[in-house]
């Protein structure tokens, strides 16, 4: 098996991670311009997350298989945050550009959509009659500045702690030990 030790595990991430931001991006736009309340709707959020999972375990196992086939937990957690960090940088440029370039009419709309969306939520549990419009208009503010260019990057900021958690349990997954070497 030949091994490919001189491309980092960061190396490796940043290649994987400009792959899966673009991938998520293009899905993105392709949601928006279909119908652009797909970007809210529950079950699109589900088939990212999964596909999102599924690709950093591909690039993951692939990056393993390039370094011999073995790889320890510490450089797989490498791999994988740097991966999701640069996926989630594009993700973030992608998102502004969309936000307040191509649409900027799109974050009400999709503030519209989600509240809705939340209140049919609320009623299938039978407590949609229990918000007031005071916390209708509370809740639609925090959701309008969640698009807002100072809301994106602060919700990257605190995303970075997600991903911190998401690489640690993908470097669990991608990780695999040589056994050979115990004694």
């Amino acid at each position: 098996m030949e091994t490919n030790v001189s491309v980092t595990p960061s190396q490796a991430a940043v290649k994987a991670g400009l792959y899966l931001g673009l991938v998520m991006f293009i899905l993105t736009l392709l949601a928006y311009f279909v119908d652009y309340s797909i970007l809210v709707s529950f079950w699109f959020g589900i088939i990212i997350l999964v596909l999102f999972f599924g690709l950093i375990l591909y690039f993951g196992f692939q990056y393993r298989k390039s370094v011999g086939g073995y790889l320890e937990y510490s450089p797989a957690f490498v791999f994988s945050f740097v991966t999701l960090l640069i996926s989630g940088l594009i993700g973030l440029a992608g998102n502004m550009i969309l936000y307040q370039v191509i649409d900027p009419e799109l974050p009400k709309m999709l503030v519209d959509a989600q509240l809705e969306n939340m209140l049919q939520m609320m009623d299938r549990f039978g407590a949609g009659d229990s918000i007031s419009g005071d916390q209708l208009d509370e809740i639609r503010e925090g959701v309008e500045a969640n698009f807002t260019v100072f809301g994106q990057i602060k919700s990257f900021a605190i995303g970075n702690i997600v991903y911190a958690i998401m690489a640690l349990i993908l470097a669990a997954i991608i990780k695999k030990r040589d056994k050979s070497l115990d004694y």
